[in-house]
């Protein structure tokens, strides 16, 4: 079942303590894509200028990506410059150029709008929105946010939070929308803004999953030893877990768990190497080999 995602895409140049790589392929939309096509097929909704490499476009394209969504306008692609600290937490955004993807309004094409999984990937509330009230009948909506909407556009994402089946963001992000320290108390009241689901990530320490019927799920991160570059690694959760549910067709909460868990299997494998050279190189073989890892880390 195809997965529709609308979001930014990227020339990104990053710096860590274990080097630098400069003009590389990014953004949200083509991290989840990347990392959604192991599990599934993707339709992939976003802008770029006429700068963009063609090289980037036949990528996608041999990784299964359905690239016709793909808007090219004059003028330049959207970059974003960040450096890393050694703890490696939190990126600093040295620069952004929103360029082309200022004003950016999606169009959806037409043998699009028949797609029953719809990620709307880290980008203004009102452009997922207006992606959305494009398709026709999404069996499933996952919607992921930041720090800088919760701030700027908060009326807009709320009303968007009402049409949304799960929203992921990270911990300090769910406290910022909710005003509440405690996570469960955060998770609880995100659920009554009308999601049915709230997804929490929460990086090296893994992810929380919580749910309307009261339900709690908590995973820890798969235990990689080797973390390059962190760019991307939340937009590919949001990859592994909605490409692995597209894959099954199977949305009950037994399966959102599985979901959530395939999620930070698939993140580890982003944050060893810079841009998507790592993600690129995986299929499902490595990824199932991670997840039954993690099963076999708690059971007791």
């Amino acid at each position: 079942m195809s997965i529709l995602v609308v979001g930014s895409v990227a020339l990104d140049s990053v710096k860590t303590p274990f080097g630098e790589s400069k003009e590389v392929l990014g953004g949200s939309a083509v991290y989840f894509s990347c990392a959604a096509s192991i599990f599934a097929p993707v339709r992939i909704l976003g802008v770029v200028g006429t700068d963009f490499p063609r090289r980037y476009v036949d990528l996608l394209k041999r990784r299964g990506i359905d690239t016709a969504g793909l808007q090219v306008r004059d003028g330049k692609t959207f970059r974003w410059c960040g450096h890393y600290g050694a703890d490696l937490k939190e990126a600093r955004t040295v620069s952004v150029s929103l360029n082309v993807m200022e004003g950016f309004s999606p169009r959806v094409p037409f043998r699009y709008r028949d797609s029953k999984y719809i990620f709307l990937a880290n980008i203004d509330p009102a452009t997922q929105m207006k992606t959305l009230e494009q398709v026709k009948a999404p069996v499933l909506v996952v919607c992921d946010t930041m720090n800088l909407w919760i701030e700027t556009k908060r009326a807009d994402l709320l009303n968007l939070l009402k049409r949304v089946d799960i929203l992921l963001l990270n911990d300090e992000e769910a406290r910022m929308l909710t005003g509440a320290k405690n996570l469960v108390n955060a998770c609880n009241k995100i659920l009554r803004l009308g999601p049915k689901a709230v997804v929490v990530k929460k990086g090296e320490h893994g992810a929380i999953l919580a749910t309307k019927n009261r339900g709690f799920f908590l995973t820890p991160a798969y235990p990689t030893s080797k973390v390059v570059d962190p760019t991307g690694a939340g937009d590919s959760f949001g990859g592994g877990f909605l490409g692995y549910l597209a894959s099954t067709g199977n949305i009950s909460e037994s399966n959102i768990r599985r979901a959530v868990v395939y999620g930070v299997v698939v993140a580890s494998f982003t944050v060893e190497d810079f841009s998507l050279r790592r993600l690129m190189k995986i299929g499902g073989p490595a990824v199932r080999d991670r997840f039954a890892r993690v099963r076999q880390m708690v059971r007791f």
